[in-house]
């Protein structure tokens, strides 16, 4: 990449859903989406590039609000 971009952290729901989006594009509907394991999901976010929580600090929360914000950024890419 040309520029710079900021550490993503896990709490940066947005840009983790938009960088999994970019990574998968629509390879995940919205249904694939909500069916993913947390656990597959924990391993692809901590290989987001960018990325600098650790495994320590996810949570089902975490998990829960990227897979929303993916679902939105999915739908949003759908128009």
């Amino acid at each position: 990449m040309n520029h710079f971009e900021p550490p993503i952290h896990w709490n940066d729901y947005e840009d983790v859903a938009m960088a999994l989006y970019e990574k998968f594009g629509d390879d995940f509907t919205e249904a694939k989406i909500y069916r993913i394991r947390f656990t597959e999901l924990l391993e692809w976010v901590l290989a987001l590039p960018n990325f600098s929580g650790t495994r320590d600090q996810a949570n089902e929360g975490h998990l829960e609000q990227i897979q929303a914000k993916w679902v939105y950024e999915w739908r949003d890419n759908q128009k």
